[in-house]
C-alpha cells in the first residue's frame, strides 16, 4: 500500500480526447483543420493556471486515418511538453501503428499508473473494424482483478468509448456494448472513483453512486448533445483538466479554446 501525504496537494490530469489527425497536415473533418484545432488547443492549455500537469490522459481516436504520419504528428504535438502522456485506442486508431510509434517515453499506451495518491487506470475498448466499443470477458475479469489487487488507491478510470447512455439514439447506438458488465464490476470496487471517456465529442458531469462519469470535448468539432440523428454542435474545440485529491475528490473543468472573433 503506497503511503498518502494528506497535506500534498492535488494530482493534475489534463485529458485530450479525439484529436482525429491526419497524414497530411492540411487535411479537414467537417470543415475543422484537426491539426491547426489540436495545437491551438495545447497552445491554450500552457496559459491556463493548472499548467503543467502531471499528466496527458488522450482517450483515444487520437487519428483519423490510421497512418504512421498520423501518429508522428500526434508524437510530434506532446513529445516535448515535458509530461507523460498516456494514450488509449479509439475506433478510428490502429493499436499497432500506435504501439510502434508511441512506445517510448513520454507516451504510454494502455495499462496503469500512478498519478500521485491516484491510480489510472485505463480499459481498452476497441473493436476492429467496429464504431461501438466492447471489453470482453476476459479484460473484463482482469479489470476486476486488478482493482482488487488494490482497493486503498483512489481510482481512475480512462476508456475511450461511453458507458452510460448520453441521450442521442445514433450515439448511444455505437457505446460500450458490454457497459452494464463493466457497471457491475467498478461498482464492487468502492477506490474507483471516477470514469472518464471521449468518443462522444460532448461534455457532461454525473454521478452513478459515489463515482464520477465524465465525458470531455475533442480537440476539434462537437456533436449537438440530445440529438436523435448525427448533427454538430457550434461549441469550440475543448478539452479538460481534473485534480486528483489524497481524500478521493475530484474536482474538474471544462478548458474551451477561445472564439477568434
Amino acid at each position: 500500500m503506497k503511503t498518502q501525504d494528506t497535506n500534498a496537494g492535488p494530482a493534475v490530469l489534463l485529458q485530450v480526447t479525439d484529436p482525429h489527425l491526419h497524414a497530411d497536415a492540411a487535411r479537414t473533418m467537417r470543415g475543422v483543420n484537426t491539426y491547426d484545432s489540436f495545437l491551438a488547443v495545447l497552445e491554450h492549455v500552457q496559459r491556463s493556471r493548472h499548467w503543467p500537469p502531471d499528466a496527458i490522459i488522450a482517450t483515444g481516436d487520437l487519428v483519423q486515418d490510421e497512418t504512421r504520419a498520423g501518429y508522428e504528428r500526434f508524437r510530434a504535438c506532446l513529445d516535448s511538453l515535458g509530461v507523460p502522456v498516456y494514450c488509449i485506442a479509439g475506433n478510428h486508431d490502429d493499436p499497432a501503428l500506435m504501439a510502434e510509434v508511441l512506445s517510448a517515453a513520454p507516451f504510454k499506451i494502455g495499462g496503469e499508473a500512478e498519478l500521485g495518491a491516484w491510480r489510472i487506470v485505463m480499459v481498452d475498448t476497441y473493436v476492429k473494424g467496429e464504431d461501438g466499443g466492447t471489453i470482453g470477458a476476459r479484460r473484463l475479469a482482469e479489470l476486476d482483478a486488478r482493482l482488487g489487487a488494490d482497493r486503498e488507491s483512489p481510482t481512475l478510470i480512462c476508456m475511450h468509448h461511453q458507458p452510460v447512455p448520453m441521450g442521442s439514439t445514433w450515439l448511444d447506438g455505437v457505446g460500450l456494448s458490454d457497459a452494464d458488465s463493466f457497471l457491475a464490476v467498478v461498482e464492487r470496487h468502492a477506490q474507483v472513483r471516477g470514469v472518464v471517456w471521449g468518443h462522444v465529442h460532448q461534455a457532461s458531469d454525473r454521478s452513478r453512486g459515489d463515482i464520477r462519469l465524465l465525458s470531455s470535448p475533442s480537440t476539434c468539432s462537437q456533436f449537438l448533445p440530445h440529438s436523435d440523428a448525427f448533427a454538430l454542435d457550434n461549441s469550440p474545440p475543448g478539452c479538460r483538466w481534473i485534480r486528483l485529491f489524497t481524500d478521493g475528490r475530484i474536482e474538474t473543468e471544462l478548458d474551451w479554446l477561445p472564439s477568434k472573433s
